[in-house]
């Protein structure tokens, strides 16, 4: 991969417990992420793409344009940090997917956000 395109991404998860309904298989999830751009080259957030899966393996594929309808342009050095959340069945999951980058060279390129865990705390009766 060119190094002109490098984009880091960390992710943190927490588990929204006054929004979730384990009863009614409704378990509801906060997901942070922040995107480094460390290439040297300033890059757009054109789209991302979610493939969530539960622990029964339900597998939901998710598309759209921007995050949080925002499509933010990250000049070399520069950070973008959002929170979205997810919606599964079981009280363990995984997410991960891509972005899809437009470079202001006009080289489009994907950025890899690699797998996380989604998990309830356990629950003790």
């Amino acid at each position: 991969m060119n190094n002109a395109y490098e984009i880091d991404i960390e992710i943190e998860t927490s588990y929204m417990a006054e929004h979730s309904e384990p009863d009614e298989d409704r378990y509801v999830f906060a997901y942070t992420i922040t995107l480094v751009n460390r290439g040297s080259v300033a890059a757009k957030l054109l789209s991302r793409r979610w493939i969530i899966t539960d622990s029964d393996n339900r597998t939901e594929e998710v598309e759209g344009e921007g995050v949080v309808g925002e499509q933010p342009t990250l000049k070399p050095g520069e950070g973008f940090r959002y929170t979205s959340g997810a919606v599964i069945e079981t009280p363990v999951g995984t997410m991960h997917g891509s972005y899809k980058m437009l470079a202001e060279d006009g080289e489009t390129f994907d950025t890899d956000i690699p797998e996380f865990v989604l998990s309830a705390p356990r629950v003790l009766h």
